[in-house]
């Protein structure tokens, strides 16, 4: 569906409709894309099958929202932990370190929202090939690619 018609995804559902597994542990669904906001906002959601999250890392130029659609989340902004139940939100501000992790038992389904949108999306696609987890080094490149740094272990 077109923009000009609005943009419906399904639940539990892609934009592209693909099935996009990272590290066997993470589904990275596409809601809105950077062309359907003239690059301002790209939103996906995380279901994650497992515990655990991304590295400590820093957006040189997005925001990052956040919000708990099921299951039980810890999302670090700067040295401020937060525990995230459904319906909670957090926004992360740019160029202020965050991290986040699914800590609960079980599936958990986060929001995750970025403004502008930037090259996330390619982020997301890049990230979403990978079938063994890369060395930091290699995590580092892919981060640094798309105007992001780790900086930190994850939780």
């Amino acid at each position: 569906m077109s923009s000009q018609q609005g943009v419906f995804v399904q639940s539990a559902g892609d934009r592209y409709q693909q099935n996009r597994q990272v590290l066997g542990n993470l589904t990275v669904n596409y809601k809105v894309l950077p062309q359907d906001t003239n690059g301002g906002l790209f939103i996906l959601e995380n279901v994650s099958h497992g515990k655990g999250g991304p590295p400590r890392h820093v957006h040189h130029n997005q925001e990052e929202w956040f919000y708990a659609v099921d299951g039980e989340f810890v999302v670090e902004v700067g040295e401020t932990r937060h525990h995230l139940q459904p319906g909670d939100s957090l926004l992360a501000p740019r160029q202020v370190p965050h991290v986040w992790a699914h800590v609960g038992e079980d599936i958990g389904r986060l929001l995750v929202a970025f403004q502008p949108a930037g090259v996330m999306e390619a982020f997301f696609a890049g990230f979403s090939t990978l079938t063994v987890a890369p060395s930091h080094e290699e995590m580092q490149k892919l981060f640094r690619a798309h105007d992001m740094e780790i900086v930190g272990p994850p939780l």
